[in-house]
């Protein structure tokens, strides 16, 4: 009896095996440290209703792996021994969702809590592609079997909050210990099941600055195309996630080095092989990054506009290049990447729509007499196109003037704006702009020949770029 409470408040491993890593070790809250504190009273709910109605209940996955790592996890999934139907029953607000493996979703207000039924481990008969990956699977199995389907050991673990033990099944509490990210079982055959566990091993890797285990990191460079036979949309999830991390540059260069990146983002080598691309991937990146961490929304559309953008940029300059007028050619630029890229990542309309305006508005930047600058103020993304447009600023795309003069108009009172108009007007009609070299013109009437003299002062002002961006 002693040595039963030892072990549940300890966690000690079965003597029988020898450094088993399928050895289950039941861990107590002196053994584990995790702060009750840090857990979603809503999660809590869950499982004590589950348990209460005579089921299996606990916090598992990556929610368990952020309270080992004294992080307040910012989702809570659950696993149970009931299935999705009797889960339903006992919540007011709950959904069954999904087709590959059904999950219920309980909704407390806009908090969103996933259950889901233990799963077994006999996939035999599950349907498969011709690569081995699993279509459907909705076997229901032990918690043991659970854990075993789990893709790395530092998510295989459950968190009890009724008795706050902790059970591992396979190692995952050293493997935190140690910085190590493990896949569980065969490497080959997990991947092959499902290939965006490949993904997954970079975005854990990079975001909890995790070594990769050796057995697990070998076949991903040799597996690595079997990610484009896995369903647009799931792809599309996954690189969202990653780039929403908080860790997006340090995921993008593990993606590099694990040779995933190809097909995800076409061309993305390219563009961090050139010194302006790599500063404004860099800049673009670091400033999701802050905005996560400082728990501010991010735009996925902004997101991958600012990725794009140079893809974009380069097939704007050959358009304009071959003849096409300014905007037109933007807007064919932007055709193109956006078509190769649907096909790829799935961009959803909105974020496609998104990442549209934020291009189309670069070129009215440049126009910062008249109406125009007002009206532009009123566009609806003006924010997202105002960052974006101090990226390139900051990058050197164009010049930071440029940046600047639209900064103080966004901050400025009406008087402060007529000011900024009239010298960004002035300059022009004595045949300069942003300090550029001075230009003989002839006398100009009419508000439209200053608008015009205005763009071509822009263009003195402007990088090669920032010609383009002259309309």
């Amino acid at each position: 009896m002693i040595k039963k409470l030892i072990r549940k408040i300890l966690g000690t491993k079965d003597k029988s095996s020898k450094g088993g890593r399928n050895t289950l070790v039941v861990l107590g809250p002196e053994a584990h440290g995790i702060d009750p504190r840090l857990l979603s009273n809503n999660a809590v709910r869950v499982t004590s209703t589950l348990q209460e109605a005579g089921y299996e209940a606990f916090v598992v996955g990556g929610a368990v792996r952020d309270l080992l790592l004294g992080v307040k996890p910012k989702d809570f999934d659950i696993a149970t021994n009931a299935t999705p139907e009797q889960v339903k029953r006992l919540f007011r607000r709950a959904f069954i969702i999904g087709k590959r493996f059904q999950i219920v979703h309980v909704m407390f207000g806009q908090d969103l809590l996933e259950v889901t039924t233990f799963r077994g481990t006999t996939s035999a008969n599950a349907p498969k592609d011709e690569h081995g990956r699993v279509l459907r699977d909705n076997t229901f199995g032990s918690q043991a079997e659970d854990a075993e389907r789990r893709d790395f050991t530092i998510n295989a673990m459950y968190y009890n909050p009724a008795n706050q033990q902790v059970l591992d099944y396979h190692g995952g509490i050293e493997d935190i210990r140690a910085r190590t990210l493990r896949i569980i079982g065969q490497p080959e055959a997990r991947y092959r099941e499902d290939p965006v566990r490949m993904l997954r091993v970079v975005r854990f890797a990079a975001k909890l600055k995790f070594s990769i285990e050796p057995e697990t990191g070998a076949p991903i460079k040799v597996m690595a195309p079997l990610i484009n036979n896995v369903p647009a949309a799931r792809v599309f999830d996954e690189m969202l996630k990653l780039l929403m991390s908080g860790h997006a540059l340090a995921c993008l260069q593990q993606l590099r080095k694990e040779g995933l990146h190809h097909g995800l983002l076409p061309l993305l080598d390219v563009v961090l092989e050139q010194p302006l691309g790599v500063k404004f991937v860099t800049l673009a990146l670091d400033s999701t990054d802050a905005r996560i961490h400082a728990g501010k929304t991010v735009s996925p559309g902004f997101l991958f506009a600012s990725l794009l953008w140079h893809q974009v940029l380069e097939k704007w300059t050959a358009y304009r290049a071959a003849g096409e007028q300014t905007i037109p050619a933007l807007h064919l630029a932007a055709d193109d990447v956006l078509d190769s890229q649907t096909e790829k990542l799935a961009l959803q309309r909105k974020i496609g729509s998104d990442m549209r305006d934020i291009w189309a508005m670069q070129p009215r930047f440049e126009r910062r007499t008249g109406k125009a600058p007002h009206k532009l103020l009123e566009h609806l993304r003006f924010r997202a196109g105002y960052d974006f447009l101090l990226l390139r600023c900051a990058s050197g795309e164009i010049d930071a003037e440029v940046g600047e003069w639209w900064t103080a108009f966004y901050e400025g009172d009406e008087i402060t704006r007529e000011e900024l108009l009239n010298s960004a007007s002035q300059p022009n009609r004595e045949g300069a702009a942003g300090g550029g070299a001075k230009r003989k013109r002839g006398p100009r009437r009419g508000g439209r020949n200053r608008n015009r003299g205005e763009e071509g002062g822009a263009d003195n002002a402007g990088a090669d770029a920032g010609r383009d961006s002259a309309d």
